[in-house]
């Protein structure tokens, strides 16, 4: 049954990729990836492979490549991905030696795959489960690692219907989940062969800390309204907006930075002119760098004399490129993690490292980070505009309880990291 579905799958993907570019692409690389192989593999190197879906799962695979690199320099590195979200971002990521597209999970293209790379080992990032691959790595005797896994009831695995399914289960040599209720689940089938290490993203946001950027755009922003506190938004969708930015049209002693969650030139330019009806000057940061490097704005002008005027007239900034919100963070007195108003929340973990508290919607308890800053003080759920505008208001006016949440913030992941080593010492190289 499961290989009648990735045949019709197959089909899916051959059709609707003639109408979707983000689908063609796809398409294009998996079929590209036996070639990437083929003119990139040593056939005498030692391999390990990882497997990560998406960008995220990358993330949380970042750590154990990076350290195992150092550890182990003579091993090389071969690094898929599924999603072109993940594949075009980090395709030139340097901590990989081979970087392609995973095949679809067809019997041939597992067999093809693993006689062209034949892996010492293989490391799958969190939700990974590919039938085929995985059983064909036990049948070849690699050892093969679940890392930052986490299950839950109603996963399929778990289900009367998934029994058959839920074999590709027995493929792996260990399971590293996050959570006891993981271990348990997994006990529930028979498997001992689990640790509960906890969450590699832990560890990699403490990395994004240590390389974190100073942005000069924004410290002379901050400078020129020198005073006010600093919330900052990422990840922001229009549903969040309707929720916060009625409380700083009201409250222009705040500093207001927001990245969208998707910063296409036309969302800019919608939430600008929102912005400006509710009389808040913004400015993008790619203005506030012509503004801060004197080469002239039409909007703002172009000489350095008027620079500090006109920066302090300015109350919101918002964050028109990728890759900086990380760094930004550093900046908040508050923070707010868009998403929690709809399609789910996103990386608490970015925000909360920085010591300061997390807010963030109500879609967040598939979330476990979101669960465990709440549970220690440094989250916050919101569900409406007067939640919002009675956390706010605390926070703006009681000192203590806005560095207590900070603290517990930046405690919940310092306490919680360690999984890498964790991992990496219990697997033998």
């Amino acid at each position: 049954m499961y290989n009648l579905i990735i045949y019709l799958y197959l089909l899916g993907v051959a059709v609707y990729s003639r109408f979707n570019t983000k689908v063609r692409r796809m398409w294009r690389g998996e079929r590209d990836a036996f070639r990437v192989l083929r003119e990139k593999v040593d056939p005498q190197a030692r391999y390990v492979w990882f497997h990560a879906a998406s960008l995220g799962e990358f993330e949380q695979g970042r750590p154990l490549m990076e350290q195992m690199r150092r550890d182990h320099p003579d091993i090389k590195i071969l690094l898929t991905f599924f999603s072109p979200s993940g594949y075009e971002v980090r395709k030139n990521y340097e901590g990989a030696d081979i970087i392609c597209y995973l095949p679809v999970d067809t019997p041939l293209n597992a067999r093809r795959f693993l006689k062209r790379i034949n892996p010492e080992k293989a490391f799958f990032i969190k939700y990974e489960f590919w039938y085929n691959y995985l059983h064909i790595l036990k049948r070849r005797g690699i050892p093969v690692y679940s890392v930052s896994s986490i299950f839950r009831e109603g996963q399929v695995f778990f289900r009367w219907y998934g029994r058959q399914y839920g074999r590709v289960l027995k493929c792996f040599t260990h399971f590293y989940v996050q959570n006891e209720e993981s271990r348990s689940l997994l006990g529930r089938l028979g498997l001992t062969n689990v640790t509960v290490t906890g969450d590699t993203r832990f560890d990699r946001v403490l990395q994004i800390k240590e390389q974190a950027k100073r942005i000069d755009e924004v410290e002379q922003f901050l400078q020129a309204n020198h005073g006010k506190k600093v919330f900052v938004v990422g990840s922001s969708w229009e549903q969040d907006e309707d929720v916060y930015l009625p409380y700083f049209s009201a409250h222009k002693d705040w500093l207001l930075i927001i990245a969208p969650h998707v910063a296409s030139s036309e969302r800019i330019k919608l939430l600008q002119e929102r912005l400006n009806t509710m009389k808040l000057q913004a400015v993008t940061l790619k203005e506030l760098s012509r503004i801060v490097y004197d080469k002239g704005d039409s909007r703002y002008g172009p000489s350095a004399i008027n620079k500090p005027a006109v920066l302090a007239g300015i109350h919101t900034l918002i964050i028109d490129c990728y890759g900086l919100l990380s760094s930004i963070y550093r900046y908040a007195d508050v923070t707010y993690v868009g998403g929690g108003f709809g399609v789910g929340i996103h990386n608490t973990l970015e925000a909360a490292v920085w010591d300061v508290p997390v807010i963030f919607g109500p879609n967040n308890h598939k979330f476990q980070e979101a669960q465990g800053l709440k549970a220690q003080g440094g989250g916050f759920e919101i569900a409406s505009n007067e939640d919002f505008r009675r956390l706010m208001d605390r926070f703006a006016t009681d000192a203590d309880s806005l560095a207590t949440a900070g603290r517990q913030a930046g405690d919940y992941v310092g306490r919680l990291s360690g999984a890498t080593s964790r991992i990496l010492a219990d697997v033998p190289f």
